[in-house]
């Protein structure tokens, strides 16, 4: 709210041109009018809202209009987050958001704020006292196990990011746009050509393009560290897996152990080039949004690659090698043939929409269609021999292991109990070549794992041992052999 007044006062100041005594007494008092009725309102909301538990539902009653009761099944809740931003950990109180994990646009997820800590900590105690059933008890750990914990080592894989030139655009744009606020716009642009006197206009822009990333690792940095400070990765004796993380904003997640139907390893390209992966959970009933989802699901950010197989070994309870390391079957030199035909289709499309822009538009768009060439070919041709050795499945016990991707590389260990049902694809020119993509659907993660331009006879005999009997009926005089493919 400070950040948002200073903003409408300096905005109103340079859009008027008043002098800044002015813009205050015409912003201030209806800012803090504003300021005033959020907290009146929020202290009404707090009044008017009440929550109890009875053995076999979650009770809230809220609304100031209009009031609304609402009563969630306790065996259908999955999840009890806990988040405070720096005013709330002040107060001692958190936000505590109960999710059931149905769809968006259902009365899947309820909000309660605020609440005081040790309440909220109780609260989720009890509604997540189901995670550990009767037969499960033997199982659970008798106290907490931290699986991973903090390390300042990690943060040097978070400027390998997307975000980092996206931040650093997004500065430059800013830039510009408060010099022309000011009416400096073109005196920014004189002075930073002045640093560079008569370079090259290749050495001029390269320079500013470390920068901007410059600027946009430092930007990544400081969000990734907002986000990420003091993770911890526990297991609780009720039963769940519990993340907590953030430095400024805390955040608690917990995700039940009953609900996990496998992990999820993920490489982007840069963390990957510096030996760094994160650990997603594959599980049933996480957050409703698209956002929360991404958010809610991460059980360890970019870490060393063997940390996190270690990690994904542990919250699978797996008895010996980490699942996600195992050996991989390859896929045939077809699958690569594959992948260099798109990666020099996508170059002549690009190239050729350049080439017609510029007979259309100006000839410069011709001398950077051929210097492009230049570097999108060899680019293209490493991305696609990256993709290719990426390539690869196998069974280890019980899960199915999955392998693909080169900008994000992920290896997907899925239970094979999981698997509910098998997708088939052969295009006309997978079938020339002999390779067919499965895809194992389940109703955890994404919902659907694919290993993607396996050998025919690999593909079919892979998911007939991944999951004995559900599609054999299917394959009647296939090429698959019994039990070509062990089950464990």
């Amino acid at each position: 709210m400070p950040a948002a007044g200073a903003a409408l006062i300096t905005g109103y100041w340079l859009a008027v041109g008043t002098s800044v005594g002015t813009a205050l007494a015409w912003v201030l008092p209806p800012f803090l009018v504003v300021v005033a009725g959020g907290a009146a309102s929020g202290e009404w909301m707090w009044r008017v809202t009440s929550y109890h538990v009875d053995p076999e539902r979650f009770h809230v009653n809220t609304g100031v209009v209009f009031r609304k009761r609402l009563a969630l099944r306790r065996e259908r809740i999955r999840s009890v987050d806990l988040t405070a931003d720096p005013v709330l950990r002040m107060l001692g109180v958190v936000t505590v958001r109960v999710g059931t994990g149905e769809h968006a646009g259902t009365e899947g997820t309820v909000t309660l704020w605020p609440v005081r800590r040790a309440s909220a900590d109780a609260l989720r105690a009890t509604l997540l006292a189901h995670a550990v059933r009767p037969g499960d008890q033997d199982a659970a750990d008798p106290g907490d196990r931290v699986l991973a914990r903090f390390d300042r080592r990690w943060i040097r894989f978070a400027p390998l990011s997307f975000l980092t030139p996206t931040l650093g655009a997004a500065a430059a744009g800013g830039t510009l746009q408060v010099a022309e606020w000011f009416g400096m716009q073109v005196r920014v642009i004189d002075i930073v050509g002045s640093w560079f006197g008569l370079a090259p206009v290749l050495l001029v822009s390269a320079a500013l393009a470390v920068g901007l990333l410059l600027v946009g690792g430092v930007a990544t940095v400081a969000i990734w560290v907002e986000a990420w400070w003091n993770h911890t990765l526990d297991r609780r004796p009720d039963g769940t897996l519990q993340v907590r993380r953030g430095l400024l904003t805390t955040r608690s997640i917990s995700l039940e152990e009953s609900r996990l139907r496998g992990v999820e390893v993920v490489e982007p390209l840069a963390a990957r080039l510096a030996g760094g992966a994160r650990v997603d959970a594959v599980a049933t009933g996480l957050a409703t949004t698209d956002e929360d989802k991404t958010d809610s699901k991460t059980l360890l950010p970019a870490a060393p690659k063997e940390l996190a197989d270690r990690v994904a070994a542990d919250v699978l309870r797996a008895p010996s090698a980490p699942p996600t390391s195992a050996p991989l079957t390859p896929h045939p030199p077809a699958a690569r043939g594959r992948r260099l035909r798109w990666a020099f289709g996508t170059v002549l499309a690009t190239e050729a929409v350049l080439v017609v822009l510029g007979l259309l538009l100006t000839p410069v768009l011709l001398h950077v269609a051929w210097i492009s060439t230049l570097v999108l070919v060899p680019v293209g041709v490493l991305l696609a021999v990256d993709a290719y050795r990426a390539l690869g499945h196998t069974l280890t016990g019980d899960y199915l292991v999955a392998r693909s991707g080169t900008v994000r590389r992920a290896t997907v260990a899925l239970q094979r109990r999981a698997v509910v049902g098998w997708t088939v694809r052969q295009s006309v020119l997978q079938r020339r070549a002999g390779l067919v993509t499965v895809v194992a659907t389940t109703a955890a993660g994404s919902g659907a794992y694919a290993v993607r331009d396996a050998a025919q006879q690999d593909g079919l005999a892979l998911a007939d041992a991944g999951v004995p009997g559900l599609l054999r009926p299917f394959l009647v005089g296939a090429d698959v052999p019994e039990r070509a493919v062990p089950p464990g």
